[in-house]
């Protein structure tokens, strides 16, 4: 847990914005205005919901795309006062090319997440999502919840985690034979067909880009993801019935977009995922578009 000291202090114990004693100044003069000092003043864009994103310092995708669905559907009520404060897990030398330099990826990226949390912890959010797929670093669905269950401790917060929200989504879509598709290399998706396996689902075939690096997982260029989705995780015939992404830096909304009408199936993309079962741990339950059926479901 946190020192005392450490631990942000929570919103409604807080009176928000508190002032310096003489309070606002115009060209350096005390200047009455209206701010009552012993008001709760919500976050003004963040009112609603403010979302804890941990995620690696290499991601550029998780962040992006989470913010792309919220912007998409801004128009909608329940979206009007959702934020997303993003916090960057340190792993100086993001090299996954093999098995010694994932089991050092492995340990920084654990070590470095109990860094980040008391950074996260100071914009005071009200949720955290855990934007990692655990299961390319660690074996067996008992190694994948131990990190998320050691941030909900240090936190005290609800957190999101990609194993959770997984089962969720699919258990939402009513699907149990999946196929996989991830930047991972044959050891990652041997763990990524465990864990949900071990989640009580089938996993009937997977497909990996064996990036060598954590950083160039945001490289894979759409048209390689189609072409793996298509070509070989559902070809004609196919008895699947969703394809479910792992790795929140390789971005699929878009590809889940322009195939699942083609495919008639849902395509469970790691990022969309995430937010909805955070949006549904939260109360929101409106549909969402441009990120899938999944997000269709309450």
């Amino acid at each position: 847990m946190l020192s005392r000291a450490a631990q942000p202090v929570r919103f409604a114990r807080e009176r928000a914005p508190l002032l310096a004693s003489h309070g606002p100044l115009f060209n350096g003069q005390p200047v009455a205005m209206a701010i009552d000092p012993d008001a709760r003043y919500p976050d003004a864009r963040s009112h609603r919901l403010k979302l804890g994103l941990l995620l690696p310092a290499t991601n550029t995708s998780s962040e992006h795309e989470i913010w792309t669905l919220l912007v998409r559907n801004r128009q909608l009520p329940a979206m009007d006062g959702i934020g997303v404060h993003a916090t960057g897990v340190v792993t100086p030398d993001p090299r996954i090319g093999n098995a010694v330099e994932l089991a050092a990826y492995r340990d920084q990226f654990l070590a470095g997440l109990e860094a980040a949390v008391p950074q996260a912890l100071l914009a005071v959010p009200d949720h955290l999502i855990l934007g990692m797929s655990l299961e390319h670093i660690l074996s067996g669905l008992d190694a994948v919840q131990a990190p998320a269950e050691r941030l909900v401790a240090r936190s005290s917060l609800p957190v999101t985690a990609w194993h959770d929200a997984a089962d969720a989504a699919l258990r939402a879509v009513n699907a149990r034979r999946i196929a996989l598709i991830t930047p991972f290399d044959p050891a990652g998706n041997a763990n990524a067909r465990r864990m949900f396996t071990e989640l009580g689902h089938e996993v009937v075939a997977d497909f990996g880009f064996a990036c060598a690096t954590a950083r160039h997982v945001a490289h894979v260029p759409d048209w390689a993801k189609e072409q793996a989705i298509l070509q070989h995780l559902v070809p004609p015939g196919a008895s699947v019935d969703a394809v479910v992404q792992c790795g929140t830096n390789m971005s699929l909304i878009d590809v889940a977009e322009r195939l699942e009408p083609r495919l008639g199936i849902p395509i469970i993309s790691i990022n969309a995922a995430l937010l909805w079962h955070a949006l549904r741990a939260n109360g929101i339950s409106a549909a969402l578009a441009g990120g899938g059926i999944l997000l269709s479901h309450s």
